[in-house]
């Protein structure tokens, strides 16, 4: 399954973003529930936890269960 991080912004300025969340596919529904702005700047998923804004942590959660990790060398 695709995942793209897409952004939430504040209401004042209203350009500024507040939260990135994951989102399924292309859609505006975030994995955690939350609606997003059809014209919300969206990023690969490569991008989760390279923001500089925080990230929702639902969504980062449910994110982390759904792709495969990359095996630890030990």
């Amino acid at each position: 399954m695709r995942h793209v991080v897409r952004a939430e912004y504040k209401d004042d300025p209203p350009d500024a973003v507040k939260t990135w969340h994951m989102v399924r596919g292309d859609g505006n529904v975030a994995m955690c529930g939350r609606e997003l702005r059809p014209d919300a700047e969206s990023r690969p998923d490569t991008a989760w936890g390279r923001t500089r804004e925080p990230f929702c942590h639902t969504c980062g959660a449910l994110y982390l269960r759904e792709v495969p990790s990359e095996p630890v060398d030990v």
